[in-house]
């Protein structure tokens, strides 16, 4: 039963916004999907991340189709590209993914020598259209899908990149898990320098920019949502609900809504930056391992690895 102190969100009654808005799609068996991203034909993409492919996922018929991405395929992040293209991060390739919106052509960009083994993590495109990535064991890089020119550099503090994202003023940051640190790329130079958050070894994880470029961050190890203001350089942070949060992904809608997943609850909460309340929305299958969030106008889309689905809250 949802509880009474849960009923508001922004304002929104329980009538407008509730968990029966929740729903889930069951995909392949065993397919684990990791990311997720609306596509602009309406439909959905997914990471397949233990069976090497991209699933698109048609809400209308709640049917799936799948793109091999090739042999030892382990794709990880997804985005919608400004050329209506999904965009890959493949861990198993050591490479970005481009898969064609239309012809499911498969195009691959190896990253260079240097970066062998990056355990490539998520990408983000910048205001020029340049996509910016992350690795795990170390490293960050750009793809310029123009040249199609790869670069990538070890991050300052070695392992631990992990979510990234770009302002609406053109900058790129990351998060970095290992590291427990946020880093900020000067988009010129490739240069990165570290941020220190105030909570030590919150264990940041994922990374998103609101419309007027203020930095949110989920903190795995501490259970807390940061957030940093690139014109001041303060930083704030909340701890979520509940007895013991784990806080995975972080999104921002197009309302300036935060939406950040909580292993600990099996939940996903919405945070109203201008009241500082959370509102949660519990999931409906056990053990969700919600990863990441991505959504468009009205909706906020999940991937639900625990359980092989993929599941759409709807905000309208």
């Amino acid at each position: 039963m949802f509880r009474a102190g849960f009923l508001v969100l922004l304002g929104l009654s329980l009538a407008q916004t509730s968990p029966t808005a929740i729903r889930e799609y069951p995909v392949k068996p065993g397919s684990h999907p990791h990311d997720v991203a609306p596509a602009p034909d309406g439909k959905v993409w997914f990471t397949a991340q233990f069976t090497g492919e991209l699933g698109i996922l048609d809400p209308a018929s709640g049917q799936s189709t799948y793109v091999k991405l090739g042999e030892g395929s382990a794709p990880h992040g997804v985005i919608a590209g400004p050329d209506g293209a999904a965009w890959i991060t493949d861990s198993g390739l050591n490479a970005i993914v481009r898969v064609d919106g239309k012809s499911l052509e498969v195009r691959r960009y190896p990253l260079p020598a240097s970066a062998a083994s990056a355990n490539l993590n998520t990408a983000a495109f910048d205001t020029r259209g340049v996509l910016w990535f992350t690795g795990q064991s170390g490293y960050y890089g750009r793809l310029d899908p123009r040249t199609g020119r790869v670069e990538a550099w070890p991050a300052p503090r070695g392992r631990g990149p992990y979510g990234i994202t770009a302002t609406p003023d053109g900058a790129v940051y990351y998060a970095s898990l290992a590291g427990n640190h946020v880093a900020r790329i000067d988009p010129a130079t490739g240069q990165a320098a570290v941020l220190e958050p105030p909570t030590k070894g919150q264990g940041a994880r994922r990374v998103w920019s609101d419309s007027k470029g203020m930095v949110w961050v989920s903190y795995w190890n501490t259970g807390q949502l940061g957030r940093y203001d690139p014109k001041t350089g303060a930083w704030k942070e909340w701890k979520l609900p509940g007895p013991n949060p784990q806080t995975y992904a972080v999104y921002v809608d197009e309302r300036d809504v935060v939406w950040v997943s909580d292993f600990g609850a099996n939940a996903v909460h919405g945070f109203d930056p201008a009241t500082e309340r959370f509102t949660t929305y519990p999931l409906p299958s056990p053990r969700s391992s919600v990863r990441q969030i991505l959504g468009r106008p009205g909706e906020v889309w999940l991937p639900l690895s625990g359980a092989d689905k993929v599941a759409v809250l709807r905000t309208r």
